[in-house]
């Protein structure tokens, strides 16, 4: 029987997000027209991908016991691989399941739905000077003054929907680098590129954060009414996020990848 010698597509996404990430950080000083097509040749790879390129099945909802939910995590990891210059894995989130609101700074990343269906609620941060006064007023309770340094404006870009037939959700540095994964209806699972990976060393560590209100619920009671139809277009998506340690009911575990391996 011939051998077959056909290149897996996860080895192909891999090898791809290689050279389009290393040529990343060349840009600068390089061609920049040349990284958009190692990107956009890395975005088509991806979306053709799906669960069975990876040997992973679907998982099912099964009945269960409130103990057995409690000692199973919401979520866990498949690592494939990690270089310096990307990290590429696999998210399963039982159902129900939700990653909390988080960063990754100075990151781009890519998120492939592979079965089921997540919502992706994405924020960029405001880089606004806090002031005293500018600190959200009608908070219960108040904030402690480590807090307030804890604070961030934000501004909430968009809600979407994904499922396997969807493209990849993309964020970069400055661009849907905060967002929340909520499933839908069931279980989910979805391929996770990030590049660079974090490294708590060189700046890139994972923070989680919790919406206090948008900027125009804590402005209602400061502006009249005609002041606050003036900017209600501009202020509604605008929030505040109040860093905070990782939630206590989110937690990830660890299972071992069944497809094909990714080498270099």
């Amino acid at each position: 029987m011939p051998r077959d010698n056909k290149t897996p597509l996860i080895q192909k996404i891999g090898k791809q997000a290689c050279i389009a990430f290393k040529g990343l950080k060349s840009s600068a000083n390089g061609d920049n027209k040349l990284v958009a097509d190692q990107q956009s040749e890395l975005i088509s790879l991806v979306t053709a991908v799906r669960a069975a390129d990876l040997k992973i099945a679907p998982r099912k909802t099964k009945p269960s016991s409130v103990a057995a939910e409690l000692q199973s995590p919401p979520v866990t990891y498949m690592h494939i691989c990690e270089t310096e210059a990307f990290s590429m894995g696999v998210f399963l989130l039982r159902t129900g399941a939700s990653i909390p609101l988080h960063d990754h700074p100075g990151m781009n990343g890519m998120l492939k739905v592979l079965y089921g269906k997540v919502s992706v609620r994405c924020f960029d941060k405001l880089e606004h000077n806090l002031t005293v006064s500018s600190v959200p007023p009608h908070c219960e309770p108040p904030l402690t003054m480590y807090q307030t340094t804890s604070l961030r404006r934000s501004v909430l870009r968009s809600v979407t929907e994904y499922s396997e037939n969807s493209g990849p959700c993309l964020l970069t540095p400055l661009r849907d680098n905060l967002h929340q994964i909520d499933t839908v209806e069931g279980p989910a699972a979805f391929l996770d590129i990030l590049a660079p990976p974090y490294n708590p060393d060189d700046g890139r560590d994972c923070h989680y954060y919790k919406i206090l209100q948008t900027l125009s619920e804590g402005e209602t009671d400061r502006k009249s009414n005609e002041e606050q139809q003036g900017e209600e277009k501009e202020k509604e998506e605008e929030t505040w996020l109040l860093e905070i340690p990782q939630p206590e009911d989110f937690w990830c575990g660890g299972e071992p990848y069944p497809g094909p391996a990714v080498s270099f």
